[in-house]
């Protein structure tokens, strides 16, 4: 049954690694590594309100869709779980659009700071566990539009 499992997100990555050639768009981010490739639909938190409110409160979430959180500079970011009910994989992401580190599984309602990186400018949410089953990893590659082109090692400009 867990082999099944596993080949199910393998093939929906494989699915989406045709996509993640494709188009760059708001509500998607792509991620590629030695590992393969995916493709998340999210929300985007680009102000401070967004931001605070994040995906608290939500019961549920779909497989691969999450919420990027974007700020306008690389900086210390720290995370917490409050009124949040569903574990989380938190993807800490540098200006370069290079994963620095991933916090796998963040307890729901837990309040205890989770320390991202002092050079964080994007943090990618998805559901806990999935950054493990699929692969990411320190080093792993992402492409979002507010990414700067002349920054990132993959860019959407670059394809």
């Amino acid at each position: 049954m867990r082999r099944r499992r596993y080949l199910g997100f393998a093939l929906a990555a494989s699915f989406w690694s045709a996509a993640a050639i494709a188009e760059c768009r708001d509500d998607v981010v792509d991620l590629r590594g030695d590992w393969g490739s995916a493709r998340f639909t999210v929300e985007v938190a680009d102000d401070i309100e967004e931001q605070a409110r994040g995906l608290m409160f939500r019961e549920s979430m779909p497989t691969f869709e999450g919420m990027i959180f974007v700020y306008p500079r690389a900086q210390r970011v720290s995370f917490w779980m409050r009124n949040t009910l569903i574990p989380l994989d938190m993807i800490f992401i540098g200006s370069d659009g290079v994963v620095r580190n991933i916090h796998e599984n963040a307890v729901p309602l837990d309040e205890t700071p989770i320390f991202g990186g002092g050079d964080i400018q994007y943090v990618l949410e998805i559901n806990g566990g999935l950054s493990s089953r699929l692969g990411i990893d320190v080093g792993t590659e992402v492409r979002h539009p507010s990414m700067d082109p002349a920054i990132a090692v993959w860019s959407c400009d670059a394809g």
